[in-house]
């Protein structure tokens, strides 16, 4: 991992909420795994002074490319709006623990809510790359909000949409929607992230029918590099609790180890 400044090819706004930034990568030479994330430098200004945690959206290897899908929240990423093509991003990384995918794991269920989506998204391009059947259950405040869906689905993936516009997005819906595609097909694994609620579900589905699941946690950083322990989170290993660094131990956990409070 090391600092990179990546020349922006496009970073546009794609709904009200969201803006999605494509930047060159010829000149990085890490490999880089779904789940993993970098740490991006909001503008040249002093202020934001920390930079931003963005997980990988999608990795384009014949084209070298790297994107990212960003929701509006604060000032880092209001400045990091400003940013036009051609210019060039300070960006470390990639950082952290990401996804794995089992040989033998031929069908795995995604479940993300909110720009989670964004995070699993490369993980769905992975698996359809290795012949991994794919379902995706999105979630989202509105039907506006489901921006990965066509990339999903172009990836080859199977995408169950749900929404509170459409009144779908309950965790019994979505429970009832999981026990379905479990009768239905034969889950090997699952992954999850944006939703606690969600998690917690999809962590319970999991235990309950022996299923390995996984999660990618979010959390405020500052440094990004284990050193400032802003971003920790509970593991239960047997009868122990301890913290860990979401940064550094993750951010992708076994989910079944997660303590969801």
């Amino acid at each position: 991992m090391k600092v990179n400044k990546l020349k922006v090819l496009s970073n546009v706004k794609v709904s009200e909420r969201y803006w999605h930034m494509k930047l060159d990568a010829s000149s990085m030479t890490d490999s880089i795994k779904p789940g993993q994330f970098f740490n991006i430098k909001c503008g040249e200004a002093e202020l934001p002074f920390l930079r931003r945690p963005f997980s990988i959206y999608r990795i384009n290897k014949e084209e070298k490319t790297i994107e990212f899908l960003y929701l509006i929240k604060g000032q880092g990423t209001i400045k990091l709006t400003d940013v036009v093509e051609g210019e060039k991003v300070d960006i470390f990384g990639p950082l952290g623990i990401g996804f794995t995918l089992d040989k033998e794991w031929d069908t795995i269920l995604l479940l993300a809510r909110g720009v989670g989506i964004a995070t699993l998204a490369a993980l769905a391009q992975e698996a359809v790359e290795k012949n991994v059947k794919c379902i995706a259950i999105l979630s989202a405040r509105s039907n506006d909000d489901l921006l990965a869906t066509e990339v999903l689905q172009g990836f080859g993936a199977q995408v169950i949409k749900v929404t509170e516009e459409d009144g779908t997005s309950d965790v019994q819906n979505v429970q009832q929607l999981i026990e379905q595609l479990l009768v239905e097909n034969d889950i090997k694994a699952t992954f999850t992230c944006g939703s606690k609620r969600l998690s917690k579900l999809l962590q319970k589905i999991s235990r309950d029918n022996h299923i390995p699941a996984q999660i990618a946690l979010e959390e405020h950083m500052g440094c990004a590099m284990g050193v400032c322990y802003a971003c920790v989170c509970d593991i239960q290993e047997e009868d122990r609790i301890h913290s860990v660094r979401v940064c550094k131990e993750g951010p992708v956990f076994d989910l079944e180890k997660v303590v969801l409070a």
